[in-house]
């Protein structure tokens, strides 16, 4: 058993991980400042033995008293809507909430485990994305508050090994959804499917021709803990390598949700990536990793909850 940090852990990704984590044997300790994460992700851990929450701001000093094993730091908002709404937030958690961390992680002789994302790729040349690609960011556009707080997570998590000799884990995450997806976040999936479940039309910006590549939460946890037991330093891509238009994925959920909305279409926002899908190569190779949720059965699994939060 390890006693473990996650930041971000009353946020959709980080409450999916507490809870694998706690289920298999792991001492938790959730730490969230809840600007966009929700404690009720997280009330079903709350009063067990072995689960504590933290309400904290990392981008303030962190501080956990006892051993600590590991650190997860996924705090952050995380979709296109939030991070615009915060930008100075998003920056702010990935460079001082990273630091923060890290001090944290030396000072306990943790390892550091940093959430990164297939963002970091921006508008992509290279398709698929390997881990070697370095990527095409607008760093003063819009989007750059969060792409670029995460490329900089990753550069002081990798200086922070090679100074101070820390054990780091770097995960690149691509698109992923399921339960306990706020309903409002923006992300496209949400959107989609708040819109079919209220006979709303589904608004696609642009073409609806861009592509991505969804991921169902179980996968992208399994992944990141097989990434945290590993021995591997360095990003490594966890994502479902399907790729999908954004029109696909609007009729499939139509199709999920036995909606019968229309489809609307609005401007591409700035920057908005053409393509994205990562290369699974490495991840395969080095931690067996294969995703293994296809997109319908996802949705299946995703749709539910969302009507139970609309009541529906």
């Amino acid at each position: 058993m390890a006693r473990i940090v996650v930041t971000g852990g009353a946020g959709f990704l980080g409450s999916h991980l507490c809870t694998w984590l706690h289920d298999r044997g792991d001492e938790v300790v959730a730490v969230d400042n809840l600007i966009t994460g929700d404690v009720a992700n997280l009330e079903h851990l709350i009063g067990r033995r072995g689960f504590t929450f933290l309400h904290h701001d990392v981008t303030k000093y962190v501080w956990v008293p006892g051993q600590v094993d590991s650190i997860l730091h996924f705090a952050s908002p995380a979709s296109p809507k939030d991070y615009l709404e915060m930008p100075i937030q998003t920056l702010k958690v990935g460079a001082l909430g990273t630091h923060n961390c890290l001090g944290l992680a030396k000072e306990k002789g943790a390892k550091f485990f940093l959430a990164s994302t297939s963002e970091v790729y921006g508008d992509p040349k290279v398709h698929p994305q390997p881990e070697t690609y370095w990527g095409h960011v607008n760093p003063v556009g819009p989007r750059g508050v969060y792409d670029e707080a995460k490329r900089f997570g990753e550069a002081i998590t990798m200086a922070y090994h090679r100074e101070h000799d820390l054990d780091v884990r770097i995960v690149r995450i691509f698109n992923t959804f399921g339960p306990r997806m706020r309903p409002k976040d923006g992300r496209v999936v949400s959107n989609f499917l708040v819109q079919a479940l209220q006979g709303e039309p589904l608004t696609i910006y642009g073409d609806g021709t861009q592509t991505r590549s969804f991921t169902y939460v179980d996968d992208e946890v399994r992944g990141i803990l097989a990434l945290l037991d590993s021995d591997y330093v360095g990003p490594v891509n966890i994502g479902n390598d399907g790729e999908f238009t954004l029109l696909e994925l609007a009729k499939l959920v139509l199709e999920v949700t036995g909606s019968s909305s229309e489809i609307a279409y609005e401007p591409l926002p700035v920057d908005d990536p053409t393509q994205r899908r990562p290369d699974l190569t490495l991840a395969r190779r080095v931690l067996g990793f294969e995703p293994e949720v296809p997109l319908r059965k996802g949705l299946e699994q995703t749709a539910p909850w969302f009507a139970e939060k609309l009541h529906i």
